[in-house]
Formats: structure tokens, sequence, C-alpha cells
């Protein structure tokens, strides 16, 4: 197939170099319009199911309302896990798919199954679906506050929520929006009982009169004058004075109106969060994107509608940026498109110091810009982004891109050199069609071994496969673009400018001649005395081998984003306000940092977000300057500067968190989780680990997540007292819950503006103490609560986690520089020693897990791409003796790559083991290239086998495997300097293990594989003379 299209290529040269413009202008326009992100689509389908249920506790919530929803949604098709937290008022359950889930049908799904259940569930509870997004999907945060105190916290929520919302979930691509602050206005209403019992106005009274004001009614429809007539009954004016002014009863002739009986006027909702900026009040707005749309757009648009609210608004309050996405996306993308360009540049000097000739650069040039430009052409058809993997695969292919078409080049200028007294046009063309084809089954077996070394990573599962599928995407398409191009474009080019240029350089640059001497020299010293050679080599790849299980272990190399996350995490039980305190006050510590910019903090949770954290948890992100220093360095200050605060500490960036969230549900880096039945055994089990775990060295910020009992208020009736008054125990529950928590019996709407009506008890007769006081209608007039309900203090959970129906406790928390394994190690052994009672186990998750489980299943899955490589090669020489000499690379490249890891610092990461896989891929062509060109030596040219053949087959493959050694290697050095920049994180160890690894395979084969081919060669290539099949190897 490749002769025919080498054949067809140079018959239609004018049809290929225009098929070619014609790809390259389409792919330029495909790059234009791939979406630009900052990772690949890490988002496992999951549907949110969220039920508000005010007035709750967590154990109600449990049993009444996220039971009955996880017994709904299991058996769901494609559910993997289903996890539930149920705390004060609030019940989210997770519905976590496989990962090829189509995120429609299976919201369809469970919205089936929850209309079933819908009439099973405490009334005014009604489930909501949370809104499809990602879990990188939290493109921007942006605070809302007023520098000059203009605005209240309460006029400031309602721009938030009625101004700024609407207009930025308007803007296509925006899921979701939600708000956290300030202060939500209601219309309350909040009865005097002491004068409702004077008046002989039972509550019910109250609550039907507020249920009627505002009520509009339909009257149908009349007609006349031949005209039709909508018929309308209006309520009230939505307005304070009228709501105080209606009517609830009358007495000694008069009528009493709502205002003599109760308090009427504008109160804050009760509130479940609070948010800050820069250490002052302010609103936060949570900007979340669809899956798949294109951050970078996205977020133009967003800052075009946020700087016209700024520029439209009287300076009464400002809009600030706290965090955005695509800050970190630009510089990333930005340092991986420098890496390309100065590589490139890399690529052309080494080419040119190489071959000394503009026109054969030029041609083996060529193959870059067509192989990324046909990637994007795939990408685009595949509906794939632009990201950092997917360029850091184009950046490590960068070098290799022009690997086949130099063979190609070499080859030729070779050839056209020897046969430069042929100088008619079939004979050139000829010439340059036999020189392609001489190495087009060397480039043709090279490539499809790379390929192969690559099937381990899209055999790899969870978050990992998804961020190296990608990678791995890239750089496979891309250098099947580039062997394409070597038998189409380089053909027809190298016939253009090389085959009809009049003067040809009749011998070897100076740098290549220089190069040649030497290993002429080397072969002749070392061919004689294969066996101190093999021996010293093969101790020096054993010695590197056995070091390799001594490097310091990792998941993923640490990311830089500029900016930093820290959660600071109080008792459960402590109120808003001490939480809000506690906030306040670590902002301005952190804003004494130099390195820190600007701080934005969320306390609690926002109305119906999804992240349900209790009042105890607050939520720091903190910008960086760009010129700051390491990471590293400003978490220990951070640390050192909130080390004495009263709550938990947790430190990590915004990107690594949500990598972690996907691990293990929990933003950390190593989760232990206990299930079982009993609460109190789950925490003592938990209390007994915590400790254990706070003893290894290395593992930091261990904590448990606060599930712990917080003080309840508890209301039993007494059921002979009940009776005495004729009472019900629902109503009188029904009451005191209406009094103490508050009822929404109705809403107002004001000028398009939707607020709650609210009755519930003044903030002084809701204390613990004067509860018992509270007054119930009974059928012979008011009743105090604790003649009929005993009222007691008691302790409860603050919540309950169930993990696939099971109730859970997790300890976590994070790695420092430890080695990892180590840490592992003593985890599990933490973790074994705890002596469980039946029923309840532990399982480990996190980074730990996902680490370990993926370096097996990818270390298993190489071992089988070794065997296929070792069948394409057998298939292609048909020997193993023959095999085995190219495979020999292999050690060689990896013991490269392991002394690179030692001498650079690097963990043996998966990123690092990438580096490996695509190492043993581009090693193994040296290797083909020497023995190949051996081979057609002795068949073609007819060359007798001994030590002549072998030192000028080597010499002959110098030059294209030196150049495509060096161009490999040195094309990394952008990626190999400053590897700690945004973007690079990942792909540096990937290149330190190429760059180590090409350098050591180069050197070593340079004088090995002659000495295996010299000594033991002989015998594989009479067998093979004997059974010939092709004409060249």
């Amino acid at each position: 197939m490749l002769e025919s299209l080498i054949k067809f290529s140079l018959r239609q040269r004018i049809v290929v170099l225009s098929a070619a413009c014609l790809l390259m202008v389409a792919g330029i326009f495909s790059a234009r319009e791939l979406p630009i992100d900052v990772l690949p689509d890490l988002n496992r389908p999951t549907v949110t199911v969220m039920t508000e249920a005010p007035g709750m506790a967590p154990g109600e919530v449990e049993q009444q309302i996220s039971f009955p929803i996880e017994r709904a949604l299991a058996g769901l098709p494609e559910v993997t896990h289903i996890r539930s937290v149920s705390g004060p008022g609030l019940s989210t359950v997770y519905a976590r798919f496989d990962w090829n889930a189509d995120i429609y049908r299976s919201r369809q799904l469970v919205s089936e199954r929850l209309d079933r259940i819908a009439d099973s569930l405490p009334d005014r509870t009604r489930p909501q679906l949370g809104p499809i997004s990602s879990i990188m999907g939290e493109v921007m945060l942006v605070a809302l506050h007023s520098p000059g105190r203009e605005l209240d916290r309460m006029q400031l929520r309602e721009i938030a929520d009625w101004e700024l919302r609407p207009r930025l979930l308007a803007i296509p691509g925006v899921s979701q929006v939600t708000v956290i602050g300030g202060l939500i206005r209601q219309y309350q209403v909040r009865p005097d009982l002491p004068r409702l019992q004077d008046a002989g106005i039972p509550l019910t009274r109250i609550e039907q009169v507020m249920a009627d004001f505002s009520r509009n009614a339909s009257g149908g429809f009349v007609t006349g004058h031949g005209s039709e007539f909508s018929l309308r009954g209006l309520g009230q004016k939505p307005t304070l004075t009228d709501l105080r002014s209606l009517p609830v009863g009358s007495r000694d002739g008069r009528v009493l109106q709502l205002t003599q009986v109760a308090d009427v006027d504008y109160g804050a909702r009760i509130r479940r969060g609070d948010a800050g900026f820069n250490a002052d009040n302010a609103i936060i707005l949570s900007v979340q994107k669809h899956p798949g749309t294109d951050t970078l757009q996205l977020t133009d648009r967003i800052e075009a509608v946020l700087g016209d609210v700024n520029s439209s608004n009287t300076q009464a309050f400002r809009l600030d940026v706290v965090f955005r996405q695509a800050d970190f996306i630009k510089t990333a993308n930005d340092n991986l498109a420098d890496a390309l360009l100065h590589a490139s540049i890399i690529v052309i000097l080494v080419l040119y110091l190489f071959l000394l000739d503009a026109r054969a650069t030029f041609i083996s040039l060529i193959a870059i810009p067509v192989s990324i430009l046909s990637t994007a052409l795939v990408f685009r058809y595949l509906g794939l982004s632009i990201n950092t993997m997917t360029l850091g695969g184009l950046a490590i292919a960068i070098g290799e891109l022009v690997d086949d078409a130099v063979v190609g080049v070499e080859n030729v200028i070779r050839r056209v050199r020897e046969a430069r007294n042929r100088n008619h046009e079939d004979s050139i063309a000829r010439t340059i069609l036999n020189a392609t084809l001489e190495v087009r089954t060397a480039i043709y077996n090279a490539t499809v071994i790379i390929v192969i070394v690559f099937i381990p990573l899209f055999a790899l599962g969870g978050i990992e496969g998804r961020l190296f599928n990608s990678l791995g995407l890239a750089y496979i398409i891309s250098i099947l673009a580039s062997l394409l191009v070597s038998v189409t474009i380089t053909p027809v080019l190298s016939y253009y400018l090389i085959g009809r240029q009049k003067h040809y350089r009749q011998s070897d640059s100076p740098l290549l001649a220089v190069l040649k001497r030497w290993d002429r020299r080397l072969l002749e010293r070392t061919l004689p005395h294969p066996a101190p050679v093999t021996a010293g080599l093969a101790l020096f790849a054993v010695a590197a081998v056995l070091s390799f299980s001594q490097l310091p272990a990792a998941f993923l190399p640490s990311f830089n984003e500029g900016s930093l996350t820290v959660n600071l995490i109080s008792r459960p039980g402590t109120p808003l306000e001490t939480s809000n305190r506690i906030g306040v006050m670590a902002e301005q510590e952190l804003l004494q940092i130099p390195e820190v910019r600007q701080v934005g903090r969320r306390t609690g949770r926002a109305e119906l977000d999804d992240h349900a954290e209790g009042v105890h948890y607050s939520e720091i992100d903190v910008i960086l300057h760009p010129q700051a220093e390491g990471i590293e360095a400003v978490v220990r200050r951070i640390r050192d500067r909130l080390a004495a605060f009263p709550a938990h500490l947790n430190i990590g960036q915004p990107i690594s968190h949500r990598i972690d969230h996907l691990l293990a549900t929990v933003r950390a880096d190593m989760a232990v989780k206990l299930y079982g039945a009993d609460l109190s055994t789950l925490h003592a089990l938990a209390t007994e680990l915590l400790d254990r775990l706070r003893a290894i060295p290395g593992l930091e910020d261990v904590q448990l997540e606060q599930e712990i009992s917080v003080p309840e208020i508890h209301v039993r009736p007494r059921p002979e007292a009940i009776q005495q008054y004729g009472l019900v125990p629902a109503e009188l529950n029904s009451t005191v819950s209406t009094l103490v928590n508050g009822k929404q019996v109705s809403q107002v709407l004001d000028q398009g503006r939707r607020y709650d009506l609210v009755l519930r008890l003044p903030e002084a007769q809701r204390q613990p103490q004067a509860i018992g006081q509270l007054l119930i209608n009974g059928p012979d007039g008011q009743i105090p609560l604790h003649h009929v309900a005993q009222v007691s203090t008691a302790l409860g959970p603050n919540r309950i986690t169930h993990e696939n129906g099971q109730r859970r406790a997790l300890i976590f928390g994070s790695i420092g520089d430890a080695d990892q394994d180590r840490v592992l190690r003593q985890v599990r052994e933490a973790v074994s020693g705890l002596e469980l009672p039946p029923g309840y186990y532990a399982d480990l998750e996190g980074r730990f897990v996902s680490q370990e489980s993926g370096r097996q299943r990818l270390l298993l899955l190489t071992c089988i791409s070794f065997l296929l490589i070792l069948a394409v090669l057998y298939n292609r020489y048909r020997s193993f003796a023959l095999s085995a000499m190219v495979m020999v690379n292999i050690p060689f490249c990896l013991t490269g790559g392991i002394i690179a890891l030692w001498v650079s610092g690097n963990s043996l990461s998966l990123a690092s083991l990438v580096g490996f896989i695509t190492l043993a891929g581009i090693s193994t062509r040296n290797g083909i290239l020497k023995i190949s060109h051996y081979i057609n030596l002795h068949f073609i040219e007819g060359m007798a086998f001994g030590r002549e053949l072998v030192i000028r087959g080597s010499l002959e493959r110098l030059a294209p495997v030196l150049m495509t050694a060096l161009v490999s290697a040195l094309a990394l050095i952008p990626l190999l300097i400053s590897g700690d920049a945004p973007g690079k994180e990942i792909l540096h160890p990937v290149a330190v293990v190429i760059c180590g690894g090409l350098i050591s395979s180069t050197l070593l084969d340079t004088v090995f594989t002659p000495i295996l081919f010299y000594h033991w060669g002989e015998a594989p290539l009479n067998r093979l003379m004997r059974r010939r099949q092709e004409e060249v190897y």
C-alpha cells in the first residue's frame, strides 16, 4: 500500500502539493474553531438531587428524604456510585454514572424515579436536579461589594439576585450562577403571642390572612359589545403598609389590623452562608459553565457583561473578579505554544547543522505544520478541545514529527549523490522512488511500534485515563500524519528541490564527518571485544533498573495555578457569626503575606448549592501575584500565620482540589472511609484511626470529616396532656416548627421580583430558654408549650453521609514532600491494625489508590505492548534474534530515563511512566534503522556478511539515527526549562525521562547493536536470505 502511495505521489505531484495546501488551510480553520480549556473533559456524568427541608434535623432529613431518594435511584442503568449528605434542612444526593453514560438520558431516568416517590416525601419538600456542569466548570468567582458602604447588604443581594445573576445566566454556555453572602429580603410577620391571646385570634387566622395577601384570582371570561374580557380578582398592593393594615379580627366592635398583633417589617432570611472579599463584606457569585464550552470565549462574554454593569452603575457598588480560570489556561497554553515554537527552532538548527542544506531542511520541516494542522482537523471531527494535555502531546512529538521525513530525505540525498550523472527526469524520479522505498519499511515498522506502545494509555481508567488519553491521541495522530507526509509530500518535494538541483554536496557536513570518524574508530576497537562491552553495559543497565523501585512515588506532579484554596473547618455547631469572624481574621492575615494579591471567602453554602457545607466551613480563594515565588514557600507562610486559628486547616489549589474530589469524593490526597450502621461506633473508630494516622511522618492536615454531635432541642409531646387539652400531636409539632423555624406562607410579587412572606417568632422568643413558654392554640385557648410537651436539650449529628446506602465516616489528609509509597504502606498498616466490629469495614481512596492502581495497570499493559512489539518485529524479520537486537534499546533507554529522574529530583509519577512508554517507542526506531540497513546492504548490494558490512551500515545510518535522536531530545529542552511553569507541570517529568533515555540509548546503541549483529547476526541473516520474501527490509 505504501509503495502504491509513493508511486502515485510522484506521478501526481501537483495534486499532492495542492491537497497538502488545502489540508493546511482546513487545519488552520479547524484550529481556530477548537474549544480551549485547561484540561480534557474530566467530568464524570453525575446527577445531583437537592432537596431543601427547612427546619428538619439531619436525622430526619436522612430518614425521610435521603434514604427514599437513594433507594429510588439504586439500580438505574449505568449508575456506579450513590452518595448522599444529610444536613440541617438540606438533602443532597449524588448519583454518579459510568464515564460513557449520556448525561441527558441519565437525568431523565433520575427525574422519572423522583416522580414516583414525590408523594412519599414530606410536605413542602421538592427534590430539584442540579444543573449540568463540569467538575472543572467553575470558570469565575465575582465579588460584589460596596466600597463606600452606600448600599447595605440587603440591597447588594437584590442587585446580585435580580440584576446580575439573570444577565449572567443568559450568556450562552453558563450553566449555573450560585450566589452566597448578603441578606435576602423577606416580608416577615412576627406575631406577639400574648396580644394574640388577649385578642382571641388563633395563629391559623394569621396564616390565612397572609396567604390571601396579594393573591390574584381568575374569574374566567365574559363577553359583551363584540369583545371577550378576562375577569381578574386582584389582591392588595405588595407594600408593607398594605400588609400591616390587613384585618385579622375584631374586638369591642373595632377591626384589628395585623400590625396590632404582630410586628410586620422587612427582614433577612435565615442565613446558611456568607462571603467576603479582602476582609470586607461582599457577595460572591460563582459562575459555572456547561461541559464542552470554550472557557476563554465564555470568559470574554462574562467579562463583557461585568464591564457593562460596572460602567453603568453609580459607583455605589463594584464588581471584582476573585478567581478567573482563564488566567491559568492562557498562561499554560501560552507556555506550551512557546515551547512548540522554541522546539521548532531547535529542530531547524539541528537539521541544518547535520545537513548543511536549506532545501533538505525545508523538506524535513514541512512535516511539522502539516502534522499539527492534520491533528487539529481530526480533533475538530472528534469534538475534542485544545488543552494542556493535547498541546503537551504535540510538544513531546514535535521532534519526532520530522523523523520519518529526515530518514527519507537523508537517504534520497545519499542515493541522488550516488546517481548524480543520471540527468534524465525519469532516472531522477526512479532514484527518489527507490530511495524512499528503501527506508519505507523501517519507517512504517517504527511508526507502528510507537502506536503500539501508546496502547496502555488508552486502557487507563478513571481520571488518569481521561488526562493521558488526550495526550496519547494528539501524539499518535500527529505521528501518523508525519508518516503520511514522509511517503507523499516528502518524495514530491525531494523531486523538485533535490532531484532538480544542479550541484550536490559531494561530502558530508563537517559535523557529520567528524562524528563518522569517531564512530568508525569506536567500532573498530569494540567489535572484536564483545564480552567486556556486553558485561559492562548489562551491569550498568541492571543497576539502574534496580534503583527504579527506590524512586519516590507520586500520582501526578503538582500544578502551578497561581492561586490557592485555603479551607478553615471549625468545630461543627459553630454559629455562622463565629465562622465569619474567624474567616475575616484569616483574610486579614493572608493579605499580610507579600505574595498574596487578593482573597475571596465563602463560608457555609449558597442556596441550592450542590457543595453542601455547614456554616462551620470556610473556603478562601487566595490569588497570588504573578511574580510570587514557589507555591511551597507561600503555603508554608500561610500555615505559619493560620496555625493558631481555632479551625482545621487544609491548603490546596483549585484544579488539584477538584481532581482529588473526583478520585475520592473529597478534596484531599488521602482518604480513609469507614462504613457501618451506628454513628457513635463509626465516630469512635474514626477517632482512633485519626490518632494513628496523625503519627505518620509526611502526612499533613490529617482530619476527621466533621460528623459529630451538636446540641439539639427536642420537643416530645406528652400523650396524657395532649389528650387532656384536645390537641393533635402532628398539629402541635407543625405549630412549633412554624413559630421557631418560620414558615413561608406565600410570596409577594413586587415589580417582577419575588419575595417570601414568612411567619415566625421574634428573635427574642426563638432563644432556647424561651421555647418552652411558647403559646399553643388549643380548643379552649392558648396553652404554654411546656404544659403539653417535654422540652429538653440533647446531642444529634451535624450531618450524616451515605455511600451506596451505608453510613460513612471519613478521615482525610494531604501529603508533603514525603515518599508516597512509604506513607501508603504505613497508612495501610494503621488501617489493618484497627479492630472493626462485624458489619464495619474500611476503604482507602484518593490519590494513593489511583496512583497505585494506575501504575500497576500501566506496567501490566506496557508488558503486553512489548510482546506486541516483538510480534511486529518478528513478522518483519522472521527471527527472534534480530527482533531482540532491535528491542535491546529498550532497557538502555529505560536506564537513561531512571538516571534522569534521580538527577532531576523528580518522582516516579504517572507522567514519568508515560515518558517511559513514549521512550520505548522512540528508541526502537534506532535499532530498526540499523538492523534493516544491514540486511538491505546484504540483500540489495550483495555485501558479504562481516565487519565491513557492519561498519558501513552503522556509518551510513549514523546521520539519520543521530538526527532523529537529537531532534527528539533537544526539542524537549523548552519543557525541561522552568518545569514548574503553568502548563509544563505534567509534561516536565515526561520530557526528563525521554531526554535522558534518548541520550543513553543513542550512545549505548552506537556500540551495542553493531556488536550484537556482528557476532550473532550471521545465522539469522542466512536463514532470512533463504526464505527471502521482500526486496527491502
